[in-house]
């Protein structure tokens, strides 16, 4: 019988978004002397990566292979509702855990939660952990759907010893909707390589240069998923502003998705072709980073936002909506300052702000510094790995491994 506790992590697409790079870092990092892991990870065809994209991601899960990680694919576990695709999932999650009789299995955002926690319940799993990553009850669906993921988060709760909340504000909504108990809830933030950013700092002259961006220039920046619950369409309105007070202002807008053609011609529109820059998905997103000025994340929901502190860390000063779990991470007047959701002209006034006093960015960039050290890897995996400990301390150990 091995001494190790099996862990059982299951998530849906793994990708380079915050959701699945905070489950691949979760994974990666549990002490190796206590815990043997499993990831099952569902399809990515959802997730249209670039080629750049899947040969990061095959790299990342062959560090996690070499780290004795077993790594599985459910190609029907999907994001989307397909009863078929779900049928088969839960099935072979169920088989699965039969085999490898896990002594804790952990679900990573709401799909995964509801086929994965179904699949542990019905196998008797002594734990059962979910993680949804963000506010998923407003915001991301039409009414209807977003009372149903309320009634089935309600429900799974009943059959899950803990949930574990990015923010206090996402914990908030759980116990406010009465998802959860307060002793069934713990607020663990999600962990950034915080040396990766740290260590591009050096980057910004040459990487400026590279980008083809002015000594003069100001430049703000965003990085994300080009989709419309991030609010990307408001930012691009206020730069109109923003450029009629700073001409050569810039905006670097990193990352893709579904908007990208119409946010293209509404800058087209707005007479911004050469003042908003697409850059698409890049690899190299730390040093791109460290030309920015400013950053800023327009969303309208946000469970929290892991490149708020991608940005602290590289010391740069924040715009954000004052949504979901941000103010959390962005404390208005000290490390950034906050906006109301689609508000195109408080962002824009409050960008002009910072682009005019260089000595509040800079203020604003070293308190961000300074508060970014709470959100580092290390940070959450102490915080998962004692709540493991916890828990196992209440529930008996496995029979076999």
């Amino acid at each position: 019988m091995s001494e190790r506790i099996q862990i059982l992590h299951v998530v849906t697409r793994l990708d380079m978004g915050g959701s699945a790079q905070n489950t691949l870092i979760t994974a990666l990092n549990h002490d190796p002397l206590l815990f043997d892991v499993c990831l099952i990870k569902g399809s990515t065809r959802e997730s249209a990566m670039t080629t750049e994209e899947k040969r990061l991601l095959h790299d990342q899960l062959n560090a996690a292979a070499k780290k004795g990680i077993t790594i599985i694919d459910l190609p029907p576990l999907v994001r989307r509702i397909s009863l078929w695709n779900d049928l088969k999932a839960f099935l072979q999650i169920w088989s699965l855990i039969r085999r490898l009789k896990p002594h804790i299995v952990h679900t990573h955002t709401s799909k995964a939660g509801v086929i994965g926690r179904m699949a542990a319940w019905v196998s008797r799993v002594p734990i059962v952990i979910h993680t949804p990553h963000g506010h998923v009850f407003y915001g991301h669906f039409c009414s209807s759907l977003s009372r149903l993921f309320l009634a089935l988060e309600r429900l799974f709760a009943r059959i899950s010893h803990h949930l574990i909340a990015l923010t206090p504000a996402e914990g908030k909504d759980y116990l406010t909707l009465n998802v959860s108990k307060p002793d069934s809830i713990s607020v663990i933030h999600s962990g950034v390589d915080l040396s990766r950013f740290q260590k591009a700092k050096k980057q910004r002259s040459r990487k400026r240069k590279d980008l083809g961006i002015q000594p003069d220039s100001l430049v703000v920046g965003f990085v994300g998923w080009l989709l419309p619950i991030k609010g990307v369409r408001f930012l691009v309105e206020a730069m109109a502003g923003v450029v009629q007070q700073h001409p050569k202002s810039l905006l670097l807008l990193v990352g893709k998705g579904e908007k990208e053609k119409e946010l293209r011609k509404q800058a087209e529109n707005l007479g911004l072709t050469d003042n908003i820059h697409f850059l698409g998905w890049c690899q190299d997103v730390e040093e791109i980073m460290t030309g920015f000025d400013l950053f800023v994340l327009p969303s309208l929901n946000e469970g929290m936002g892991r490149v708020l502190v991608e940005a602290m860390a590289l010391g740069l000063p924040i715009v954000a909506s004052s949504v979901g779990g941000i103010p959390d991470l962005v404390k208005n007047e000290q490390n950034g300052l906050l906006v109301p959701p689609a508000d195109a002209a408080a962002l824009a006034r409050a960008i002009s702000d910072l682009l005019e006093d260089k000595g509040k960015r800079k203020r604003m960039g070293e308190a961000g510094k300074r508060m970014c050290r709470a959100y580092s890897a290390e940070a959450m995996m102490a915080q998962i790995n004692d709540l493991y400990r916890s828990l196992l301390e209440v529930h008996s150990r496995p029979s076999s491994c």
